[in-house]
């Protein structure tokens, strides 16, 4: 792994700095690089998924480890860097792209590489990494909804986005991304991490956090799909009452008409707004909504 003046000598000799436009802030504690790794407990069995690998410095310690690596990186300039660096490892791809083909969409790309990668390995497949702040809520709340099932997230996240993930009904910080974990899984805080351990220094603090879906916790939801919608649908009016907001979502829920009904069978009070309701009354209101559709 890379130490502050490494990761500086790499960019000075390819003759780039890091890129504000693609919220480039290295992780540079070696303690905490191996506290993600450490807590994810990587098996030579497992896949792992790294998004926004950078020059590979927390990629080679998830070589190390795991059976493979697909390390995704936007920048082409450090995804070389990363390339050279890594040479001699044979269970590592590198991809230059997005990992996001759109907001809603997982690369065909990315999938592609995991799916090969678990032809041959067949212990977990594992989302690690240091999250570019723009992609980690749209990138995880496309890896809960499929189309590949992830055993386990282990990432460091804005603390904001950390916040909002552990949320609960009735805060301000309640939306879409913390009613789909609380939903699906069992999400855990690590650490707080502070600027200082990054290099250049973010303006705000960042958090490690885990993420592992639950089984029970799946089998009563009917289409992880369908519950992002209705979550998003109505909070996007959490300040009107549902009764108001149901009548406003767009798309394929758009065409439900019985609202009411759904309601009153989920012993919901319509009166209520949406950012009073917890995460199993969503999913209760999202399977309501399939036998709908």
């Amino acid at each position: 792994m890379q130490s502050k003046s490494h990761i500086y000598e790499l960019l000075q000799s390819a003759g780039v700095r890091p890129n504000k436009r693609f919220g480039q802030h290295f992780l540079i504690d070696l303690n905490l690089m191996r506290l993600l790794i450490d807590t994810a407990d990587i098996k030579k069995t497992d896949v792992i998924l790294e998004v926004g690998c950078g020059t590979g410095s927390l990629t080679e310690g998830i070589t190390e480890k795991a059976g493979f690596c697909v390390a995704v990186e936007i920048d082409a300039v450090l995804a070389g860097i990363a390339k050279s660096q890594l040479a001699e490892r044979t269970n590592v791809e590198i991809i230059i792209d997005d990992v996001l083909e759109n907001k809603f969409t997982i690369n065909p790309v990315v999938i592609d590489a995991l799916n090969r990668a678990r032809a041959s390995h067949k212990g977990r497949l594992l989302l690690i990494g240091n999250l570019p702040y723009a992609a980690a809520t749209p990138l995880m709340l496309n890896l809960i909804s499929g189309p590949i099932a992830f055993d386990a997230m282990f990432v460091t996240v804005q603390k904001e986005v950390a916040t909002r993930m552990m949320s609960c009904h009735g805060s301000k910080d309640y939306g879409t991304l913390s009613i789909l974990l609380t939903a699906t899984g069992d999400i855990d805080y690590i650490r707080t991490l502070k600027p200082t351990v990054f290099w250049p220094q973010p303006q705000v603090d960042s958090a490690m956090i885990s993420f592992t879906p639950n089984a029970e916790k799946m089998s009563q939801i009917k289409s992880v799909e369908t519950l992002s919608a209705v979550a998003g649908g109505l909070l996007q009016h959490r300040r009107k009452m549902l009764k108001s907001s149901c009548k406003l979502i767009e798309g394929e829920l758009g065409e439900i008409k019985n609202w009411p009904e759904i309601f009153e069978k989920c012993g919901i009070d319509s009166a209520q707004r949406p950012d009073q309701l917890d995460p199993q009354q969503f999913v209760a209101i999202a399977n309501l909504c399939c036998e709908s559709q």
